[in-house]
């Protein structure tokens, strides 16, 4: 198991910003992709971006698409998910992943860690 730390959620009003940090024991250069999830209550954990070893290849949700950025920094071993415009719906639980297998990234299924999660909630 590889532990995986996220921090940096909380609440914030509609419209602010938030940077999630997901800290990794391991070196995050060794994970083909490093995700982020999320899951409010009642509902499926839904995808909300990845991005592959090297950084230039990422790929986000449609509900986030244009608001939020994924990055990371394999010296630090750790990935982030920078939040904008922030909407209530965001609201929910944010997982990080890594996954080892080529593959589209996009699913739970193709991620081999999960960390604990963050709770993010967004008020109107």
């Amino acid at each position: 198991q590889v532990p995986l730390v996220e921090s940096g959620g909380g609440l914030v009003q509609a419209g602010g910003s938030l940077r999630l940090s997901c800290a990794a024991s391991g070196r995050t250069s060794s994970y083909y992709f490093m995700g982020w999830f999320r899951q409010a209550p009642g509902k499926e954990r839904e995808f909300v971006a990845r991005i592959r070893r090297g950084g230039a290849d990422t790929s986000y949700g449609d509900s986030v698409k244009g608001r939020f950025t994924i990055s990371r920094d394999n010296a630090k071993n750790t990935v982030y998910l920078q939040m904008n415009t922030l909407k209530p719906e965001d609201t929910a639980v944010y997982y990080c992943a890594a996954g080892q297998r080529t593959s589209l990234g996009v699913s739970t299924s193709d991620y081999d860690y999960w960390g604990q999660g963050t709770q993010v909630t967004v008020s109107s």
